[in-house]
This record gives C-alpha cells, structure tokens and sequence, in this order.
C-alpha cells in the first residue's frame, strides 16, 4: 500500500515544482507611474451611477413624487402620513364600557408592544388612564403598519396621530359613543330609585 503511495505524492510534488517555476520564469509586464495617457473604457452607465442616491420615497416605486398644490386637504393629510420618517408619538383610545383594572391596561400596552415588535415595528405603549394608551415610535415610516394594527385589535376603539382620528368604518365618533353610555347608566340608575 505504501508502494503505491508514494509515485502518487512524487507525482504531485513534480507537478507542484513545475508550476512554481512557470509562475516565477513568467515575464512581468511594467506597469508605468505616470497614467494620463490610459483610456479607461471599462465602465458602462450601472457602474457609473453605482451608490449614487436614487431615493424615491416610501413605497412609490418609480412613480413621480405628488402634486402637493393640487390635493384636497384629507389626501394631502393622509400623503404626509405616508411620508413621515421621523419619530412620532399618538394616543389610543380603548373601547368604552368595558372595566379595566390598572394591570388590563398595562396589560395590553405591554402586548402591543411585544406583539408589533416580532412584526419589526418598534412602537412602546404605555397607559395613560384606564381607557388611553399612548404610543412611541422612532421610525414614523412605520406608522401605517401601525394603524393597521391597532383597528385590528378589539380592545381599541380609535387611534390618533397629531389631528387625525381613525376608527373602524361605521364606529361612531367616540364622543357619541360616550353620551350614549352615559345615558344608559342614568337610566339604569333612575329605574334602581
């Protein structure tokens, strides 16, 4: 077995010397100091523009950026929406008529906030009262996702961002939604005298 193991490494080792031979016995080319006079035509337009900033906003592909003069104040509202990069901050409204300890509240802020960060959405809510969380996020890109979220979950009631309310389609306004509680708790009280 040795035998036959040693013309195999002789073999390589020939074949290896040979090879260090050529690569020292090649002729080098000089490569001259001066450059001004080397045509370089090697690179086409993808190479020229390469890391060059092409940045087209959120979620608009190649599309040209909106008529801001020509929008109604609703889509111009909901455009700036789409656009914010910075951090941002709202409050939530939970659903009303539904009693809540300190712990339920602090409860579902902690859900939220475990739940959309497994989505890569880094909002932190923290309870304000019994029926408001408030919410904080760096990355204000997000904040659709974030929308979306919160009118998905039945504990929330309406979401707010700066003067801009959203709830599910058909809620009522939650000012209504108040009185008519407060109502049927008058009711019920007058109807217990």
């Amino acid at each position: 077995m040795a035998r036959v193991a040693w013309p195999g490494a002789l073999a390589a080792a020939f074949l290896l010397c040979a090879a260090a031979e050529v690569a020292l016995g090649a002729k080098r080319v000089p490569i001259p100091d001066d450059l001004r006079d080397v045509v370089d035509d090697e690179e086409d337009d993808e190479w020229r523009s390469w890391g060059a900033s092409h940045w087209r906003g959120p979620g608009r592909g190649d599309s040209p950026p909106p008529d801001l003069s020509r929008m109604d104040p609703p889509a111009l509202q909901a455009e700036l929406l789409r656009g914010q990069t910075g951090p941002s901050f709202g409050f939530v409204k939970l659903r009303p008529g539904t009693p809540r300890s300190r712990e339920d509240v602090v409860g579902i802020a902690t859900r939220w906030s475990n739940v959309l960060r497994t989505g890569s959405v880094e909002a932190k809510f923290v309870a304000v009262d019994f029926v408001t969380l408030m919410f904080t996020m760096e990355r204000g890109r997000d904040i659709l996702e974030l929308k979306e979220f919160i009118l998905s979950q039945a504990e929330a009631y309406e979401f707010k961002i700066g003067d801009k309310v959203f709830r599910r389609p058909g809620d009522p306004p939650l000012d209504q939604v108040l009185e008519k509680l407060q109502k049927e708790k008058n009711h019920k009280s007058q109807e217990e005298l």
